[in-house]
């Protein structure tokens, strides 16, 4: 059986909550931004693609793991549309960033087959684990600085993503081979890239500037490689490395992440042998402990 656990934490976005989580970050606030919006409709498409796959599935303990999986995901995203709810509220104009997203995964469901769904899910997941190990190993100074709330939902969300790193690839094995998933890579790419260009134009066009801070089509691959490059050139603008908000992550840190990103989606990669963030571990024992993790930072500062 499963070793996964589904768990359900309680966040509270009932007040006003900033764009701009992470004043000290404009460029991570605006990623992790995105990441909430993609999770919603990502998510989705996870349990609308297990839920098919599930009764196709003999082996009882894969079929555990897919159940397992997709309720884990689905409660991801049931906390991702609290936060972005609460953003909507001060920018009404996000809900057509959010259906506009999820309009893309609908159009995949309707047009690809299963194991195509099942292959764009494995390779996205094994990306995961090494990108979000770059970011619980800096967590103090990612999140910490930022809105508490917003800052404990990526904690729970991006701890679980690698308790769970080899579900979908143990799910994709059942239905399709190594070359398929490889093959499959460059229109899971474009539609990335389709995804991400769709939220970073709606944040620019929904959230006035001044919320923002940052041009949201640095999150476009392409183009934030383009504002890099000009940015030091640019009058009164001093040269700076951008890394997406990752200015403060050490360089050799972000040449890992990127290589164990790309060695993810070689045939025979098993996402058990990557190396782990400790964070994990600590929030794990913390939540089993049965202390607080909605309020990740004040529920474990030490008492005066």
């Amino acid at each position: 059986m499963t070793t996964l656990q589904v768990r359900r934490v309680s966040f509270d976005f009932d007040g006003d909550v900033p764009f701009l989580w992470n004043p000290l970050d404009p460029d991570f606030s605006l990623q992790m931004n995105a990441t909430g919006v993609i999770a919603i409709a990502f998510e989705k498409y996870i349990v609308a693609a297990m839920k098919e796959a599930i009764p196709q599935i003999t082996d009882p303990e894969v079929a555990a793991e897919a159940d397992a999986f997709l309720r884990q995901e689905a409660q991801h995203a049931r906390a991702h549309r609290q936060h972005m709810r609460a953003l909507i509220r001060a920018h009404p104009g996000l809900q057509n960033t959010l259906d506009a997203a999820s309009a893309l995964y609908d159009g995949l469901l309707e047009s690809r087959p299963l194991k195509f769904h099942l292959a764009y899910i494995a390779d996205l997941e094994s990306a995961f684990t090494p990108t979000f190990k770059l970011f619980l190993d800096n967590e103090d100074r990612l999140f910490r600085p930022g809105d508490e709330r917003v800052a404990s939902l990526f904690l729970w969300h991006f701890t679980e993503e690698v308790e769970h790193r080899s579900s979908g690839l143990r799910v994709y094995r059942t239905f399709g081979s190594e070359s398929y998933r490889l093959r499959a890579l460059p229109s899971v790419l474009r539609h990335l890239n389709q995804l991400i260009t769709t939220v970073a134009n709606g944040f620019n066009e929904h959230v006035p500037f001044d919320a923002r801070k940052v041009d949201a089509r640095t999150l476009i691959p392409v183009e934030g490689l383009r504002q890099a490059v000009r940015r030091p050139f640019q009058r009164g603008h001093a040269p700076q490395r951008r890394t997406g908000g990752l200015d403060c992550v050490p360089r050799q840190e972000l040449r890992a992440a990127a290589f164990r990103v790309l060695r993810a989606q070689l045939p025979g990669h098993d996402p058990e042998h990557q190396p782990l963030p400790a964070f994990v571990d600590t929030w794990l024992s913390r939540y089993d402990a049965g202390a607080p993790v909605a309020a990740w930072y004040s529920s474990s500062a030490p008492s005066s």
